[in-house]
């Protein structure tokens, strides 16, 4: 299929730029695979729309602070004299270090912008010099591995607890860039879900951020089980697709897993052929990923997918899909259509725009059945 296939005008008022004071408060369109209809619900509704015996699956990934603002020091062997006048104005520029991974201990994957400048060897500081950024290697799309040194004596922690200290202290929240607003401080919560647990996700599952404690145990006393994976949501997610064949992108890897519970209960699941809900189309990922093992069955464990998931695939474990509403042209997009066929897919975005649903991010939701 080709790139175009997946576009769609959105006026830009309708891109939400803030969070609902309530995060149940959003709306949900109701889409109807079979019947091939939908309907306008609240996504309040939730409890009362799923069954007794539907598996709810989430993903329990948490947001860290990734966003460094810092500057350029130049190299160890050729640090930046002050004394120089173009030095200063070069110390003053501002340079973003966007955390993407941890490799190990102290190294870590990032994209650095303005980054076409910063050579291997050279030092980003942030903060009060609190923290340093010592660039290792360079890759695609300016991608750098770098190591992070704590320079602060005040600091008690040790090793990766004290530079993990550090980033939670000068790290911003990263916002999707079509947010076009700072982070602000209550960002921090409500831009991640109420399970969050399992650090590591540079953003949030989007679909999971319409829930509360309220729904979730209305939830429960419903008969819906719950299980929770964890996919650490990184830039391939988001990055665009360059290629005008869709076949030819390739997804970055993206770290995910499956607890033994976890396992026990999709792998029950479908052999009682009880409905398993995908929150979000990172929960989708993951689990599609898991069961493609010898013998079909989801295996515990922690891996790697680079899983893109397009029109034509074979959907072994998802049954029903929570999602929001998708950048024209992106991966995610491309898996909704996969599940609720593309046509329909745009049928209902169109119904969406026209009847003004709140997209992206902070925005509403719809449930594909």
């Amino acid at each position: 299929m080709l790139l175009h296939d997946f576009d769609y005008l959105l006026p830009h008022p309708l891109i939400a730029q803030e969070p609902l004071a309530e995060r149940d408060a959003s709306r949900m369109m109701l889409l109807d695979r079979t019947a091939q209809t939908f309907e306008d619900r609240q996504f309040r509704e939730l409890p009362g729309i799923l069954q007794p015996g539907d598996l709810l699956v989430l993903n329990n990934t948490r947001v860290f602070p990734a966003r460094l603002l810092g500057r350029r020091r130049g190299t160890r062997s050729q640090p930046i004299g002050k004394s120089n006048p173009a030095a200063r104005e070069y110390l003053k520029a501002e340079v973003e270090l966007l955390l993407t991974r941890r490799e190990a201990g102290d190294v870590w994957q990032g994209l650095v912008h303005p980054g076409r400048k910063v050579r291997i060897g050279e030092i980003l500081v942030f903060g009060d010099g609190e923290l340093e950024a010592e660039v290792l290697d360079r890759g695609e799309f300016g991608l750098r591995r770098v190591r992070l040194v704590p320079r602060s004596p005040r600091m008690g922690a040790a090793g990766a607890a004290r530079v993990d200290e550090l980033i939670d202290r000068l790290g911003r929240v990263p916002l999707p860039p079509y947010i076009h607003r700072p982070d602000e401080p209550q960002d921090r919560e409500s831009y991640q879900t109420v399970y969050a647990r399992v650090r590591g996700a540079v953003a949030a599952p989007t679909a999971g951020l319409h829930f509360t404690g309220r729904v979730l145990k209305e939830l429960e006393s419903r008969g819906v089980e719950m299980a929770e994976i964890t996919l650490h949501v990184g830039p391939g997610t988001f990055r665009p697709v360059q290629t005008e064949r869709i076949e030819e992108h390739h997804m970055d890897p993206e770290v995910c897993e499956i607890s033994e519970e976890a396992a026990r209960s999709l792998n029950r699941a479908r052999r009682e052929r009880r409905r398993v809900v995908a929150i979000g189309t990172t929960t989708v990922r993951t689990l599609e990923h898991a069961v493609r093992t010898p013998g079909g069955q989801i295996q515990p464990g922690r891996s790697e997918t680079s899983l893109f998931i397009t029109p034509g695939f074979d959907f072994q474990v998802v049954g029903a899909l929570l999602t929001n509403f998708h950048l024209p042209r992106s991966t995610l997009l491309m898996l909704v259509a996969a599940f609720a066929g593309r046509e329909f897919t745009f049928r209902a975005y169109q119904h969406a725009v026209d009847m003004r649903y709140r997209f992206y991010s902070y925005g509403d939701c719809m449930l594909i059945v």
